[in-house]
């Protein structure tokens, strides 16, 4: 076991929320579904994200824009049946919207290209005015029903990813320009105070940044805040109904985070919140990796120091109720989700669910380990197993030992309540595979995989000397573990004796 970490009795710093802004989510009209609320539910109490954010808002799916023709003349209708539906459920459960512009109403594209299997429209207005009507329509609707001071609180982005073909119609960044200069105006129309931003990019087009700031600047286009998506993965390895991709180490995603304000220093926008509206280690939703355990602890150094670079990050997705590649055809099945089908937790579920229980002070941060503390004087300890992307780490044990001030002077020991998700415990994907991999699980097994599921949990008490705490720790692969201590005041009634459990006198008892 090295040597302890001595970590620090004064705070350097707090602990943002920046990862729990936002989280995403699959189009739209998937929140009508019972078992999506009943997932959102569950991530609410155990996690309590923000906002939500996906895609769809405007698509055919949920109905909003509706022509029609009566008497001779060309009408336009906006509904927002479903989209009240949607807020209210989303509202109930605690966490507000951050809406996103797209897709095209077929009956207002001008063009017929689409995207994912629910066939998202992907092409410009065919009428820029009627777009901004629609526009103008929703988000009056929005302050209507719920009120300025709740809707200035939900940002607005402007489409998703259009430096991508497949996302906007040839990739036309001129295109995008006007298209964001007429939906910013149409939001500011209903109150200035609203807040719209973009420009959405997927990695690796960060040369748009720059031009969108000259954009904004010289045509005096209101901006309220940056996006931009961050994945590490590389090209797919197609299989039947998934895929296979190397991965950037954890650092990769970092320093995407950082890139939007490195590209617009010395910009209008440079000091402008930046909103990372995607982000996760694979952009396809049938990559296995999303359900491991190695998935958690890559991620786990991402949570940890990410706040420190944007305003948010939000991971790509909640739930696996999502359908950009089609129904899936088997429980686990790589999607983005930090629950399957069926509310199952995945391990990456319990990273974000350790992270919520964290406290607001950061005494230590470093390579496999986060330190906090409450304002009651709680310790929470983030750690984890450092991951090697190629796959050929060793499988021993990660040992980390911590030095940690408990900031009790009336107290001789500590409870410590350690949780923890490895390649072996915690982890549902595991048992699904020793299983058999069932398609479609029966309830028997969907209950042992929920047990499964569950972090395995230990407890102790520790000595406090000098007012420390020494916390040694010996990580398995792939492990993330939270663990929680308490200076212990001892209560104990003076009659208390432990010998006598059984009903036999104090000189009957065996000796310890």
């Amino acid at each position: 076991m090295p040597n302890p970490i001595i970590v620090p009795q004064q705070a350097s710093g707090r602990l943002t929320d920046a990862w729990r802004y936002c989280v995403g989510t699959g189009r739209f009209e998937l929140a009508l579904r019972r078992d999506y609320q009943d997932s959102l539910a569950l991530i609410q109490r155990e996690i309590g994200f923000r906002r939500i954010r996906g895609h769809g808002l405007l698509s055919d799916g949920v109905g909003v824009y509706q022509p029609y023709e009566y008497q001779g003349s060309r009408h336009v209708r906006h509904a927002f049946t479903y989209v009240d539906q949607v807020v209210d459920a989303y509202l109930s459960l605690g966490i507000a919207p951050f809406l996103e512009l797209g897709f095209m109403p077929a009956a207002l594209a001008s063009a017929e290209q689409t995207v994912f299997w629910w066939h998202g429209n992907v092409t410009p207005p065919s009428d820029h005015r009627e777009w901004a009507a629609l526009v103008r329509a929703t988000v009056a609707h929005l302050v209507e029903r719920y009120g300025l001071d709740q809707v200035r609180g939900w940002p607005i982005e402007v489409w998703n990813e259009p430096n991508l073909k497949d996302f906007w119609q040839g990739a036309d960044r001129d295109a995008y320009h006007r298209l964001y200069e007429v939906s910013a105006h149409a939001v500011k129309d209903v109150d200035a105070s609203l807040h719209v931003g973009g420009p959405a990019l997927s990695p690796g087009a960060d040369s748009w940044l720059r031009p969108f700031a000259e954009f904004v600047a010289d045509r005096g286009v209101p901006v309220d805040f940056v996006s931009r998506h961050a994945y590490t993965s590389g090209p797919a390895q197609h299989v039947p109904f998934g895929v296979h991709q190397t991965l950037e180490p954890p650092a990769a995603l970092l320093d995407q985070f950082a890139a939007p304000r490195r590209h617009l220093r010395d910009t209008a926008l440079a000091d402008l919140p930046v909103h990372i509206t995607e982000f996760n280690s694979s952009y396809r939703p049938d990559n296995p990796v999303h359900d491991t355990a190695f998935h958690a602890a890559y991620l786990a150094p991402v949570l940890a120091t990410g706040g420190d670079l944007v305003d948010s990050f939000s991971y790509w997705t909640f739930s696996d109720m999502f359908e950009e590649a089609g129904v899936p055809t088997t429980l686990f099945h790589g999607g983005f989700g930090l629950l399957t089908h069926r509310q199952i937790k995945k391990p990456t579920f319990h990273l974000y669910a350790f992270m919520a229980r964290m406290g607001e002070q950061i005494l230590a941060r470093g390579d496999d380990h986060l330190v906090t503390r409450h304002a009651d004087g709680r310790i929470a300890v983030l750690a984890w197993a450092p991951v090697d992307v190629t796959g050929r780490e060793p499988v021993s044990g990660h040992a980390l030992r911590l030095s940690i001030p408990v900031g009790s002077q009336n107290s001789n020991s500590a409870f410590m309540l350690r949780s923890r998700v490895s390649d072996t415990a915690g982890n549902a994907y595991a048992a699904w595979c020793e299983m058999g991999r069932p398609a479609t699980p029966q309830p028997r097994q969907l209950d042992a995989l929920r047990e499964a599921a569950e972090p395995a949990r230990t407890h102790g008490s520790l000595p406090i000397e000098a007012g420390r705490v020494d916390l040694a720790l010996t990580l398995d692969r792939h492990e993330v573990t939270l663990v929680e201590l308490n200076a212990v005041i001892d209560e104990t009634a003076p009659w208390w004796d432990e010998r006598r459990l059984l009903g036999l006198s104090a000189d009957d008892s065996p000796e310890p």
